[in-house]
């Protein structure tokens, strides 16, 4: 976590005194930024105009994530962690639909992301061991006008006796000299403490990194992959009365939409390659969900050993994008290399899930004379590496 000294909320204290400062620093776009700090720093301190230009740059990165990031309350580990505003609504609706008037207890809070979407809908008691990071969820609350539902106190959560009503916990996953943790054991607070919280507490939810080995780690649980504009942004862990119990779901945002079931209740048919070749959405994959749309939809799968469907018939699902098959080639080179200096594809996208490549060094070597954009697909059908040449139907193209 960050510094939590008096020292840190004393120049955040400063800062939000400070407005001119931000203003003088939106100033002049186009300038330098060498030029700005020497134009700054006749008027401000050094100390003073550091913290100004870190957090206006991290409010700048931060506009992907939040609307109202502009005047938001950042520091760089709290807005890596933070919950993309999109996620945190998603589940606050489902903490919202409980109809309970108790308070939610958001443990590990940082600057305040899921707070917001919470307090939206319910009082939040919002906890943190640093007092800086809850002075700015307290002024993002403001931000976002729920400060009102908003109540954060300092201390470790490990220590809490008594967690009455529904929580929501985002476990500290950069608390190590390592960078980010991949192993639930690595977070803090770790694995056996947050299994014993899922035991302790009525119902809830726990964000944890869609990468992370959350596999058979709560077996009760439903685990939930959401994805926000075809990126996989957490797996989050419901758990009591919360949750659909041994369920896996996936979740496509900004569609909403969403599909559960388990990894062991579907079995999609293979077959090969057909008139579309279809990648399923990360969460999808990462949910171990890909036969059952893959039943859903009509659809078959390439390959055990790959997530890539196809079919015949143009599927409009926010589960899958489409590409219509140009045609399979070879994997020899110079094939390769023929079949494209005939083609009139002059940007070339390749993806592949299984089989390494490497992307840059492969279009490299492929001429590419035209102007419409292709894609070029390296995936395994029936047991065996094949080249698939496809494009984007109209709809779809970006």
């Amino acid at each position: 976590m960050t510094d939590s000294s008096d020292a840190d909320c004393e120049m955040l204290k400063r800062l939000r005194d400070a407005p001119e400062l931000f203003a003088a620093i939106a100033e002049r776009r186009d300038e330098s930024e060498l030029a700005k700090q020497q134009r700054l720093r006749t008027q401000w301190p050094d100390d003073l105009l550091r913290a100004a230009l870190t957090l206006a740059e991290l409010r700048e990165r931060a506009a992907s994530k939040f609307t109202r990031a502009d005047r938001m309350w950042f520091d760089r580990t709290g807005l890596e962690q933070a919950t993309p505003e999109p996620v945190a609504r998603w589940k606050a609706n489902r903490f919202a639909a409980q109809g309970t008037s108790e308070p939610v207890w958001d443990l590990c809070s940082g600057i305040g992301g899921d707070v917001l979407a919470l307090a939206e809908h319910l009082s939040v008691v919002s906890f943190d061991t640093s007092p800086v990071q809850n002075l700015r969820a307290v002024w993002n609350a403001e931000v976002y006008g729920v400060a009102e539902r908003v109540t954060t106190r300092t201390m470790d959560v490990t220590t809490l006796d008594d967690i009455p009503g529904s929580v929501h916990c985002d476990p500290d996953r950069r608390a190590g000299a390592s960078g980010r943790a991949r192993r639930l054991e690595d977070y803090v607070p770790p694995l056996d403490w947050l299994q014993v919280l899922t035991e302790r507490v009525r119902g809830g939810a726990i964000k944890v990194g869609p990468a992370s080995n959350f596999g058979g780690k709560f077996p009760d649980a439903e685990i939930e992959l959401i994805s926000l504009e075809g990126e996989c942004k957490e797996a989050t862990i419901w758990f009591g009365d919360l949750c659909q119990p041994g369920q896996y779901r996936a979740t496509v945002l900004p569609a909403g939409q969403t599909v559960i079931g388990h990894p062991l209740e579907n079995l999609a048919s293979r077959s090969g390659l057909k008139t579309y070749l279809y990648d399923p959405d990360p969460a999808v994959v990462r949910a171990g969900l890909v036969e059952r749309i893959a039943e859903d939809m009509g659809l078959c799968r390439l390959d055990e050993a790959e997530e890539y469907l196809t079919g015949d018939t143009l599927v409009d699902s926010p589960f899958v994008s489409p590409f219509r098959v140009v045609t399979e080639l070879p994997k020899r080179p110079r094939d390769l290399r023929d079949w494209f200096r005939k083609s009139d594809f002059g940007q070339l996208e390749i993806k592949c899930r299984h089989v390494p490549v490497r992307a840059e060094e492969l279009r490299s070597q492929l001429p590419l004379p035209g102007n419409r954009p292709g894609v070029l697909f390296v995936a395994r059908v029936a047991g065996k590496t094949t080249m698939i040449a496809a494009e984007r139907p109209p709809a779809t193209q970006s």
